[in-house]
């Protein structure tokens, strides 16, 4: 069988668990839908890095993604999946993460196809990714944590203080995502520039974003000043 067949049904296959362990803690061990929510968030954003790894076929991405996404949509309309759709706001973000991967990899292998640069390439898949899958979490809980400079965007309520963390965490993992794939290791202040060029940016659309919306206008938003920085 194919390697990337094979490979597309181990991820196929981690994605279910996960839903299926969050599914447990929430209905089982009654942790609250937020925070299993954000498990799912953590969980498939590690899981996604793997595709640029695991996967050769943009064709193979999209299946996955694709049906994803339906069982996401199905368990909106039927009111399943409670462990990520039971909270007391209206969200789409469950529905917009697996378009922003698609989108992600598409760009990726864009890039790597150009260039014959793979390593360097990686950086506009993981980088996006990363900063959805760490930043934002990292932002909700330090803003629930310490909710100073409250704001509402839309629905939803957002803080200064949760702006500053996401900001914070963005320009450390932007400078490290940077360094493990060799970019501008000898131009430091050209890397912290950027670095903080890119946790401006999105943790200002972030800000902004209500909704869920931030899972698919966050990587947009880093992938946009990643193609024009670099």
């Amino acid at each position: 069988m194919n390697k990337d067949i094979i490979n597309t049904v181990i991820l196929g296959a981690s994605f279910l668990l996960l839903f299926g362990l969050a599914e447990f803690l929430y209905h089982k061990l009654k942790v609250k839908a937020e925070l299993t929510r954000k498990i799912v968030h953590f969980g498939t954003g590690m899981l996604t890095l793997l595709f640029p790894v695991m996967l050769d076929n943009q064709w193979l991405v999209l299946l996955l993604c694709g049906s994803f996404a339906l069982i996401l949509l199905y368990s909106l309309k039927f009111n399943q999946l409670k462990s990520i759709n039971a909270i007391d706001r209206k969200s789409h973000g469950s529905i917009l993460f697996p378009l922003a991967v698609y989108c992600c990899y598409l760009v990726y292998n864009y890039y790597n196809i150009k260039t014959g640069q793979r390593i360097e390439a990686y950086i506009y898949f993981y980088l996006p990714v990363l900063t959805l899958a760490i930043c934002d979490p990292v932002a909700a809980l330090f803003g629930k944590q310490f909710p100073y400079g409250k704001f509402k965007t839309g629905n939803d309520i957002k803080t200064l203080s949760g702006s500053g963390a996401f900001f914070i965490t963005s320009i450390a993992l932007t400078i490290l995502v940077f360094l493990c794939f060799g970019k501008y290791n000898d131009e430091i202040p050209k890397l912290i520039l950027i670095s903080a060029v890119i946790a401006f940016c999105s943790s200002t659309v972030e800000a902004i974003s209500g909704s869920g919306t931030d899972n698919l206008t966050i990587p947009a938003t880093v992938l946009a000043t990643l193609i024009l920085l670099l």
